[in-house]
């Protein structure tokens, strides 16, 4: 299935009860054959309103970290462990992850990018199986199987509300430069 198609199936998904309560899935934006994907755990209220990832204040944060390492938006993929908007911002079920895992696994098999950046520990927890003490391996890379590799971080909406992260984060992207060049 190709991208486009994939993501009006996730647009029509109805695999889990975020379907209900959506005004619109969320199923990625970016280079479709871009060397860094981006992923977060859920769309916020400005995302599903607009259909899009990132697009609220943790969005605009993350621009700034793109710019501040020179990566144009438009050059990544970016998306979320869940298509759809948990009520009231919660953290998605397991058995929300579970239902849109497949829809991301064929965005990071037919991508292919070299680097997945997890951002928060529900991102980690939904690509990886695992929790990683996210306080201690931010900043990371760590290796799969395959080609792939994955970098941790925190993610962008942490840094609204603990400051101390914004810096936290810019070193990390800083690091995450190092590897995208290398």
């Amino acid at each position: 299935m190709e991208l486009l198609e994939l993501h009006n199936v996730i647009s029509r998904c109805s695999l889990c009860g975020l379907a209900q309560s959506r005004k619109n899935a969320v199923p990625g934006e970016g280079d479709f054959h871009a060397s860094l994907m981006l992923v977060g755990e859920a769309p916020g209220r400005n995302e599903d309103l607009a259909g899009r990832p990132f697009v609220g204040a943790a969005g605009i944060f993350l621009d700034e970290l793109l710019s501040s390492i020179g990566v144009d938006r438009k050059k990544v993929f970016i998306t979320n462990i869940v298509k759809c908007r948990p009520p009231m911002n919660r953290p998605p079920r397991v058995n929300e992850v579970n239902a849109c895992k497949p829809y991301l696994e064929q965005q990071m098999m037919q991508i292919g990018s070299r680097t997945v950046c997890l951002m928060g520990n529900n991102a980690i927890k939904g690509v990886l199986g695992k929790g990683h003490a996210l306080s201690e391996m931010h900043g990371r890379l760590l290796q799969n199987e395959g080609e792939q590799k994955f970098f941790l971080t925190y993610h962008p909406a942490a840094a609204l509300y603990v400051n101390e992260l914004r810096q936290v984060m810019m070193n990390d992207f800083r690091e995450l430069s190092k590897i995208l060049s290398s």
